[in-house]
């Protein structure tokens, strides 16, 4: 018997030795090709990048992936019990792998065996994280082997606080966001520390399948499975019975966060600075670098530009009548379910859809779009308005067959199931909208740094993406005349010096070109300053052409009006196309003393670790960071940026502009009692309506016109259509603010001058006004007309009889 049992045991003995050999063999042949786990070290996953406004808040998140990496310690204790409840409650105490629950897991798969159903894996959260990160899901036992083996090892080579990181961070919840801090965002709305017991647990629930647990597809398992971690909770005793007990009660609650822009009216923006990034770092930082960007967006002003800017435009488009609905629809037994299905402006959220129910002589009665839940489905109210046809008198010019017609009541205009915009008024009741036709784009900027502060592209960034106000270039017109003063200003000419305003004929070649004003009349000898306050066009052909087109070819390209201007007089009009940026920026060279200036929509880009990577503001402060005071000098703040304008030139052309807005073309504009300066601009046919202006610390520029130019009819001017936009937007930026005088550069000399000859003005003459001249130079002693012919020196006598016969013939180079 004894050497019975020895043989037996030897034949034991040697199978498990077999065996043994065996599977450290399978072990061995399985672990020669596993991946290094120590690429876990340098974990680096896609991060949301994140955009922020200037307060720090956030406009726009960009990712392929929705995740906020956080570290352990910023993940509150109770949202980590959450998900060690829900799966691997022995996370802290075993070595990679739960030998208690693999053994229940085997037992429950062999019973399994022919039933069909999924094997159990008995997975712990380290395996988790060696699937997730360094193998693929495929069900097989080998890739479960290798997962036990690569456990092993990360748990030796990391503690359990790096390995729950690591999960917590990678994990997949649903709805296209990864990690904890994701989830909590696009599922509620609020950061990790905001989560409530409830959700917590149904966020803890979502890994073992997210699609199983939709929160509107799969409620009621959603909730049963979330109810379930919180019992896991309480047997864990991570959380009190009544605790769980409320928690149950609740519903899911989930309100899921849109992506893309989150603050109203800055789409336009928010394109701007994605593009930006995209050109400055490529793609993949963008939507996986887990960047941190600071723009320069001002959010209050942001809106005030759009208002301002889509006020205009629908003044202008509501004058020309109705186009007719933006749909129609068959209204049915549930008006609502047809109207909902006709897109609405996402940016615009003033104005909402409806269908026309009803068009009575008196009135219109319209059912609005019913509005969605969190969950997609439409609300069951259906909300009825009514329309005054004394708010909508202007639709009844409308259009029929391209033409226009009037309409003797509004039954001809809109019929039951048209579609249309409507908007509620401040003290009740709606109004009729419809999208206009005309477009623009307006540009806010700090003139000192360069900072956009607010960006409009366009009417709606849902109707059009296309951004008018760096994308759309247009001829500046007159607004472009600023540049060419300037660059006379700063080649010998004073505010002062007199050029004839008379019709002139150019000849290039067999090619004539005989320019106007605007209006077709002329006033004859006239100082720069009434040139530029009265925006004519004779008097500015005459200077350019005295001054030469290549210097004012140079002086638009440093202000950076255009990249290569042609030095061809029908130039010096603004013929040439630029945007609304480029025009914005050149006139803040003048605003800020005439250094150059670069604008910017982004302030600081921060990488995920936090280090700056970008900053705008490149000035160097000397002494800034002092560690203690030791009465040594102020700190200075040094301004590298090129000088392109001489500071007295810039000042003698502000004051010019100045004379625009009380005197000139922007009268309009001096009702706000601060101080401006700005040129008004309307190019050939009226197809584009410019102001561009400033005060001492904002400058604003704005163009209103056809996408495809066009006419924009008779008798509209920049003076008449874009100086209006502007004066809204600035009566609200300047509202409870002290007005500010713009700076003199001192030596700046101020003398008396005759409006009308330049000349020094005799103490008691009519028509005086205060100049400014540069050190050296003062106005002439005697009458001088740049380009002069014989009839302009008879009127010149009649100005000024004293006038010097010798010097009235004047520099006028044979055009007349």
């Amino acid at each position: 018997m004894i050497r019975l049992i020895g043989y037996f045991f030897g034949i034991g003995v040697m199978l498990a030795l077999v065996v043994a050999a065996g599977v450290a063999f399978y072990i061995g042949t399985i672990s020669k090709d596993l991946p290094d786990y120590e690429v876990l070290a340098r974990y680096e996953p896609p991060v949301t990048t994140r955009v922020h406004a200037s307060d720090g808040a956030l406009m726009a998140e960009f990712a392929r992936e929705r995740r906020l990496y956080l570290p352990v310690q910023a993940i509150p204790d109770r949202v980590k019990a959450a998900f060690l409840s829900a799966e691997d409650k022995n996370f802290y105490q075993h070595p990679g792998i739960d030998i208690l629950s693999l053994f229940r897991a085997v037992a429950t798969n062999v019973q399994n065996i022919g039933s069909g159903r999924r094997p159990v894996g008995a997975s712990t959260i380290t395996q988790q994280v060696a699937k997730n990160f360094l193998l693929d899901s495929s069900q097989t036992y080998d890739r479960k082997i290798r997962e036990m083996i690569l456990s092993f090892r990360i748990e030796q080579a990391y503690s359990k606080d790096r390995i729950l990181e690591l999960y917590l961070n990678e994990i997949f919840f649903g709805l296209g966001s990864y990690g904890i801090a994701g989830a909590a965002l696009t599922y509620f709305d609020k950061s990790v520390n905001e989560l409530t017991i409830s959700e917590m647990a149904y966020l803890a629930a979502l890994p073992r399948g997210p699609t199983n647990y939709h929160p509107y597809r799969h409620t009621e398992r959603a909730i049963e499975r979330r109810n379930w971690v919180i019992d896991q909770m309480v047997a864990n005793g991570f959380v009190e019975a009544e605790e769980a007990a409320q928690a149950k009660a609740e519903p899911l609650g989930v309100s899921p966060r849109r992506g893309g822009t989150y603050m109203e009216a800055g789409e336009y923006f928010t394109e701007e600075v994605r593009r930006e990034m995209i050109a400055r770092y490529g793609e993949n930082a963008l939507y996986e670098g887990g960047l941190s960007v600071r723009t320069t967006l001002d959010p209050e002003m942001q809106l005030q530009a759009r208002e301002a800017l889509q006020n205009g435009m629908i003044r202008y488009d509501t004058l020309r009548g109705f186009r007719g609905p933006i749909a129609e629809v068959e209204l049915g037994d549930d008006w609502g379910v047809a109207v909902s299905e006709v897109s609405g402006l996402a940016d615009v959220p003033e104005w909402r859809p409806a269908v026309v129910l009803e068009a009575a002589d008196g009135s219109v009665s319209v059912g609005l779009q019913p509005r969605r839940q969190a969950s997609g489905e439409l609300v069951e109210d259906r909300e009825t308005a009514t329309l005054a046809v004394a708010d909508m008198e202007w639709a009844l010019r409308h259009t029929v067959d391209g033409q226009r017609v009037r309409a003797s009541s509004i039954g001809e205009v809109l019929q039951p199931g048209d579609v249309v915009y409507v908007e509620e008024k401040a003290d009740g009741g709606y109004l009729l909208r419809q999208v206009p036709e005309v477009s623009g784009g307006m540009v806010a900027m700090d003139p000192h740094t360069g900072r956009v502060l607010a960006m409009v592209g366009g009417f709606s960034y849902a109707q059009s993406e296309f951004n008018r106000a760096t994308q759309a270039m247009r001829q500046p017109g007159s607004s472009f005349k600023p540049i060419l003063y300037a660059a006379a200003l700063d080649n010998g000419y004073t505010p002062a010096s007199v050029v004839d305003d008379a019709p002139i004929t150019i000849r290039v070649g067999n090619d004539v070109w005989e320019p106007k004003n605007y209006g077709g009349d002329f006033a004859g000898p006239s100082t720069l300053r009434m040139g530029i306050e009265r925006s004519r066009n004779l008097m500015t052909v005459r200077l350019a052409n005295d001054m030469g087109m290549d210097i004012v070819a140079e002086y638009a390209e440093r202000f950076g009006v255009y990249d290569k201007m042609l030095p061809v007089l029908a130039m010096s009009l603004g013929s040439g196309e630029t945007t609304v940026m480029r025009m914005v920026s050149a006139y803040a060279v003048m605003a800020n003393g005439g250094r150059y200036i670069q604008p910017s929509l982004v302030d600081r880009i921060q990488d995920r670790y936090g280090k700056t990577v970008f900053k705008h503001d490149q000035r160097v402060c000397h002494g800034c960071n002092a560690a203690s005071w030791e009465e040594q000098a102020e700190p200075e703040l040094i301004d590298e940026r090129d000088q392109v304008l001489d500071p007295m030139t810039a000042y003698q052309i502000t004051s010019m502009m100045e004379g625009v807005v009380q005197r000139g073309t922007a009268t309009t504009l001096a009702e706000l009692g601060h101080p401006i300066a700005g040129k008004t601009g309307t190019t050939n046919d009226s197809r584009d309506a410019w102001f561009v202006g400033y005060t001492p610390d904002l400058v604003v520029g704005l163009y209103v016109g056809y996408d495809q130019p066009r006419t924009l009819g008779n008798g509209a001017t920049g003076g008449g259509l874009a100086a209006p936009i502007y004066k809204e937007f600035m009566a609200e930026v300047l509202k409870d603010k002290t007005p500010v005088a713009f700076r003199v550069p001192e030596g700046m000399q101020q003398i008396a001058i005759n409006r009308q000859t330049g000349m020094r003005a005799n103490q008691g003459e009519g028509g005086v006004i205060m100049e400014a001249f540069k050190p050296g130079t003062g106005p002439a002693d005697s009458y001088w007309v740049i380009g002069m012919d014989g009839a302009t020196a008879e009127r010149a006598r009649e100005i000024s009889p004293q006038a010097s016969e010798a010097l009235i013939s004047g520099s006028g180079g044979g055009l007349y």
